[in-house]
């Protein structure tokens, strides 16, 4: 009989893997039918009521804002929270999810104005702001169904939004808390200013360009009764000579707000010949004197006089003349005006040593104006453009700035300075330098003296207190903690109003008598109450008499709320975002959910965003930090490192670069969220992240590999296992026991990295388990047992607890990762008694006792090099068109080797996948191969020395099966 002949006649007698699992995922459609089965049985709910009395895990979302669909960077964020979710829950914790939104600020206003159109000049406040609500709105709704199409399971019914009106009443106490700590305050200084948003933005909300931005040299000539003054205290060969300061600067256009220069009060000076003016001499710092030579186009430095600290000393308060202000006073400070101090800011990396000073356009500047006694002078609106009144002045020659923007100033002073003599360099100078734009319009940004509402940094240890917080806080990666470090460290008061409409009103008062403010904590509360019932709308909406408590008056002047002018300006909306962690404890008032939050995990860029004005905002109300733990990831970048965004691919198209950016919902539509999921669970999420088609390509091959073992391992379980009945008491073999020793093992890595967020350690070890241990080792070598044993025999039924145990741990070690597919694959398979009808109502397997499983897998790591051996002395035999079941081989194991092999002698053939095995009783560890000369069996294929006398044709182990299915 053939070999064709044999096999179809024993066909119908072996034991081949049936089930309805597909081998195809079809994602695209099976993935909503899944969703729908979640949402219609309450899936999320089910499982906070079966985690009803386990500890809580909390994992606090950042909110996303509210415009646009999704984009790669919320696909990669939302899924990573989700899985971080899905694995605390099946680690055994009780982990709520609400997800939120930021649905202020200005992204949303412009875009409803754009809408509007001209039609919004005669909308009142209300209106426009009722219009901004609904497109914030619209996209909460979209971005809610795209976050749920993830997979990613959370209280979507009822999310915490930065405009419900109890949030906005939890954003006005949070400001209550600081009005009542006394680090509430409004001053004018220096903001940075985006002038075409005409709003201050903080620090978070600036980001930085390289640009070209012109470079001047600035003499700025000492009088002539300053100079008097100090004759006999500089070195002597200065004695008649004219000095004059040399400052150097990037933005001319903050000359004509020039009140001082400042120099270091440490460093040494020189003064050298003006090689244009034999009788003038220029001071800079002597280690800076080189690099200004160069740059003004040469000087005679070897005629330069030194200027010691103590002589330099004896300049300050010396008076200069400003190029083309005059006047000797331009402001309130007198005589203050256009003079020589010092501070320790000043530094020699580059410029002269020298610091144009104009308090109203600097932080330093405004520091040393403040110490001196100059005004934040500051002539420009609020697009940035001069005020009436500004010009240009020196001798008969005036030039109006008056209406110019700053930039359209820059070349105008510049062609003014070299006209009247004060610029040393070349007016074409330019300098390549990393300037502040505004990460909403991308322009250009000034900073600004304006009144503003500031939170004081230093008040009651506020900055030092939210340093100590940090070091109690664990980031990952660890690289954060000094991150966000250095920018509380640095930073200056945070600037909490905003010039806009769409947001939460700063809740003060102005009194229309006298001017003065009114922004008390026990007002403020009083106006949470009111937003608690009717939102920041009220603010809009009622007159002002109504606002404040009864009884109020002015402090100034005594008069009554009737005189009173509400604020104009709105929250930042970032301390919006920072107090969601309060707004959602007030929700939860049982204290159960948010009582305690254990971790925030959003993008790198938020150490300087939400994770620092969470921690700040924490740190004023309730002097702890709103979280244990901070985990940052990667931006997501394409295959050229262009980050994969639309706003990114579509500067680097008009650069002329090749892109191959797509919308996720595109690639969802065609081919399902599921290999998403497990692109960022492949990922070390922690650095930057690289997307393509190429590395999805890469993963789907993968993902096959584990369809098609878990449709091997459903098959041969669905017809007849019950798992109720048939446990690991049954397994008894060598191998069996080895596959469930490194499943414990698996397990227990897998789950330690999930709780240390090693996400892409847990893929990796799925990867192993279902490619190596599983598919390549143990399908081949139980394949016989399954196929060609009795069905009930002990040995295939042992066989079935391995595959039974290793799916189970699959699918649940899966779960938080591949949602979907592990679902199907636990929809498919025989259920335990009490087994819940999803995987993500059940947890992971149990780590087993440590070490238990030490002595199976040495013995095993010598029975499969032995394998190896083996199979690789086998390749000449197969080369022949032999089968390795047709052959029987012999080891000449090492005498250390030997007793291990005699062990499992009876297990060798079906672990070599030959037919007879061997062992010498010493050798020098080769293997010799040879064509085992015994009949066939024509059911199995195995040869044996005799076969069963009934039917003839096949073993004894087959003949026992086809009785048994008589």
């Amino acid at each position: 009989m053939s070999g064709q002949e044999s096999k179809a006649k024993y066909k119908d007698t072996v034991n081949l893997p049936e089930t309805p699992f597909p081998m195809r995922g079809d994602l695209a459609t099976r993935e909503p039918e899944i969703l729908k089965k979640w949402d219609e049985s309450k899936l999320y709910e089910r499982i906070q009521t079966a985690r009803a009395g386990a500890p809580l895990f909390v994992l606090h979302d950042g909110p996303p804002y509210s415009n646009g669909h999704i984009h790669y960077g919320h696909i990669l964020n939302k899924i990573l929270k989700d899985i971080v979710v899905k694995s605390r829950t099946m680690a055994g914790f009780r982990t709520p999810y609400v997800p939120g939104w930021d649905t202020h600020g200005l992204p949303i206003e412009q875009a409803v104005e754009r809408d509007l159109g001209p039609k919004r000049k005669g909308m009142s406040a209300a209106e426009i702001r009722a219009a901004c609500r609904d497109y914030a709105m619209k996209y909460v709704a979209i971005q809610r169904e795209e976050f749920k199409r993830l997979g990613v399971l959370g209280d979507w019914d009822q999310p915490y939004l930065t405009l419900d009106k109890t949030y906005e009443g939890a954003i006005v106490r949070a400001l209550a808390t600081f009005a009542r700590g006394g680090y509430f305050y409004r001053g004018k200084k220096p903001v940075q200013w985006c002038p075409r948003d005409r709003t201050a933005l903080a620090t978070s909300e600036i980001e930085y360009q390289d640009i070209s931005l012109p470079s001047v040299y600035v003499r700025m000539p000492l009088v002539e009764d300053a100079q008097a003054a100090w004759r006999g205290k500089l070195d002597p060969r200065l004695e008649g000579r004219r000095l004059s300061l040399v400052i150097w600067t990037t933005t001319p256009w903050t000359l004509p707000s020039n009140l001082a220069i400042v120099a270091h009060p440490t460093f040494t000076y020189v003064a050298f010949p003006n090689r244009n003016d034999a009788g003038e001499y220029l001071i800079v710092a002597r280690e800076l004197a080189e690099s200004v030579a160069t740059a003004i186009g040469g000087a005679d430095l070897a005629a330069a006089i030194e200027i010691t600290p103590e002589q330099m000393k004896t300049l300050e308060g010396a008076r200069y003349q400003h190029p083309f202000l005059p006047r000797p006073s331009i402001t309130s400070s007198g005589d203050l005006d256009f003079r020589l101090w010092f501070a320790d800011y000043v530094t020699a990396d580059a410029g002269t040593g020298l610091v144009h000073t104009a308090p109203g356009h600097g932080p330093d500047d405004y520091k040393t104006g403040m110490t001196i006694g100059l005004p934040p002078y500051a002539p420009i609106d609020d697009g940035a453009r001069y005020v009436p009144g500004i010009a240009l002045e020196t001798g008969a020659r005036r030039v109006e700035l008056a209406g110019k923007s700053t930039e359209e100033a820059n070349p105008i002073i510049v062609e003014h300075l070299a006209a009247t003599g004060f610029l040393l360099n070349p007016p074409t100078d330019n300098v390549r330098t990393s300037a502040a734009h505004c990460w909403r319009c991308k322009g250009p940004i000034v900073h600004r003296a304006t009144p503003q509402w500031f939170i004081a940094m230093d008040h009651e240890g506020l900055r030092q207190r939210s340093l100590d917080a940090i070091r109690a806080t664990k980031w990952v990666p660890p690289w954060g903690e000094e991150r966000i470090h250095a920018m509380i460290d640095n930073r200056p008061d945070w600037v909490l109003s905003r010039q806009r409409l769409w947001g939460t009103p700063i809740p003060a008062f102005y009194c229309g008598e006298c001017r003065v403010e009114h922004a008390s904590a026990d007002t403020m509360d009083h106006i949470a109450e009111i937003f608690d019932r009717e939102g920041a709308d009220a603010w809009w909406n009622r007159e002002v008499i109504d606002l404040v408590p009864p009884g109020t008056k002015c402090t100034g002047c005594n008069a009554g709320p009737d005189k009173f002018e509400r604020e104009k300006d709105i929250v930042d909306v970032w301390f919006e975002s920072g107090v969601s962690w309060l707004a959602m404890a007030r929700r939860d008032t049982d204290g159960k959910d948010y009582g305690d939050i254990d971790l925030y995990l959003e993008g790198s860029d938020q150490h300087r965003g939400w994770f620092h004005s969470s921690l700040l905002a924490a740190m004023g109300v309730k002097n702890a930090a709103p979280y244990h733990q901070v985990i940052t990831h990667g931006f997501v970048l394409d295959e050229n490192g262009i980050p994969y965004s639309k706003s990114s691919i579509a500067k680097a198209k008009s650069e002329g670069k090749k892109t191959s950016y797509i919308e996720p919902e595109t690639v969802i539509a065609k081919s399902g969220t599921e290999m998403f999921r497990l692109w960022v669970g492949a990922t070390e999420f922690r650095t930057d992240i690289t997307y393509s088609q190429k590395i999805l390509d890469g993963l789907g091959e993968w993902y096959r590999k584990l369809r098609n073992t878990a449709r091997f391992l459903l098959g041969n379980l669905a017809a007849d296992f019950d798992p109720n009945v048939h446990d690991r008491k049954l397994v008894t073999l060598g191998i069996d026991r080895y596959l469930l020793a490194r499943l414990d093992d698996v397990v227990a890595r897998a789950r330690k990295a999930y709780e240390a967020y090693e996400l892409h350690v847990v893929h990796r070890l799925l990867v192993e388990l279902v490619t190596v241990d599983v598919s390549a080792l143990y399908s081949d070598v139980a394949k016989d047992r399954l196929y060609s044993d009795p069905i009930d025999a002990p040995s295939r039924r042992a066989a079935q607890v391995v595959l039974y145990e290793c799916l189970r741990a699959i699918a649940t070690l899966a779960a938080p990762i591949l949602c979907f597919t592990a679902e199907d694959i636990w929809t498919h398979m025989p259920k335990r008694a009490g087994d819940p009808d999803s995987v993500h109502l059940t947890a992971f397997p149990e780590v087993a006792a440590e070490g238990a499983s030490a002595p199976i897998i040495a013995d095993f790591a010598i029975l499969l090099a032995w394998r190896e051996r083996v199979t690789k002395a086998l390749e000449p035999f197969r080369a022949q068109k032999n089968k390795s079941v047709d052959a029987a081989v012999t080891l000449h194991p090492a005498a250390a080797e030997r007793d291990v092999l005699v062990q499992y002698e009876a297990e060798l053939a079906d672990l070599f996948i030959v037919s007879d095995v061997t062992i010498s009783s010493a050798g020098d560890s080769t293997v010799e191969v040879a064509a085992h000369t015994g009949p066939r069996c024509e059911r199995c294929w195995k040869h044996f020395d005799t076969l069963a006398a009934d039917p003839g044709d096949v073993c004894e182990r087959c003949a026992a099966a086809l009785a048994r299915r008589k």
